[in-house]
C-alpha cells in the first residue's frame, strides 16, 4: 500500500497479528521499500523495557492461545487449570481483564481492547464470560473454543466450539486425553 498525507504529524498502526504474513514474489510487480528513521524532531525519550521472560510462545504470535477469566476463581486455579493445558498444546496463556484485574496473572497476558490483540489459530477461552473489550481482542482467531458453565455467556456467540460446563472438570480431562 502507498500512503501520502498532507498533514505534517501522521501516526500509522496496524494489527500485526490481524493479517496474515506476506508471500514476497521476487518478480512482483509492486516493490516493497524499507525507509530509514527519520528524525522527527519531538521530545519523546525512551526510557527502559520490562520484559517478562517466559518459556511459552510470546503471545502475541502464538498459533495456539489457552485463556482463563474470572471463573477460575483464583491465582492456583488459573495456573492448576491452565499450565497443564498450555503445555500439552504448546501455547501461550492469555487471560481476561477481569483475570488480571483480580491478581490470577500479569498484565502482560491480558488479551482485549485494553490488552494484546491476538490471531491464533486455535484459541482457547475457559472460564471467560465474552465481553465485549475481551472479544476485541481475540475475535480474529481462526478457531475459537469456549469452555463456560454459563450456557448464556456471550463469548458463546462467536465460538465455533462451545462446551458447557464446569473448567474444573471439562479441561483436565481434556488435558488428560490430550
Amino acid at each position: 500500500m502507498t500512503v501520502k498525507s498532507k498533514d505534517k504529524q501522521v501516526l500509522v498502526s496496524a494489527r500485526g497479528s490481524a493479517f496474515p504474513p506476506l508471500e514476497v514474489d521476487e518478480g512482483a510487480s509492486v516493490p516493497i521499500e524499507e525507509i530509514e528513521y527519520v528524525e522527527s524532531g519531538n521530545y519523546t525519550e525512551f526510557v527502559s523495557e520490562e520484559i517478562i521472560k517466559s518459556e511459552r510462545p510470546d503471545l502475541g504470535s502464538a498459533k495456539v492461545v489457552v485463556s482463563g477469566g474470572r471463573g477460575l476463581k483464583n491465582k492456583e486455579d488459573f495456573d492448576k487449570i491452565l499450565n497443564p493445558l498450555a503445555e500439552k498444546l504448546g501455547a501461550a496463556i492469555g487471560a481476561s481483564r477481569a483475570a488480571v484485574d483480580s491478581g490470577f496473572c500479569d498484565n502482560s497476558l491480558q488479551v482485549g481492547q485494553t490488552g494484546k490483540v491476538v490471531a491464533p489459530d486455535l484459541y482457547i477461552a475457559v472460564g471467560i464470560s465474552g465481553a465485549i473489550q475481551h472479544l476485541a481482542g481475540m475475535k480474529d482467531s481462526k478457531v475459537i473454543v469456549a469452555i463456560n458453565k454459563d450456557e448464556e455467556s456471550p463469548i458463546f456467540n462467536v465460538a465455533d466450539i462451545s462446551l458447557v460446563g464446569d473448567a474444573f472438570e471439562v479441561v483436565p480431562e481434556l488435558t488428560e486425553k490430550l
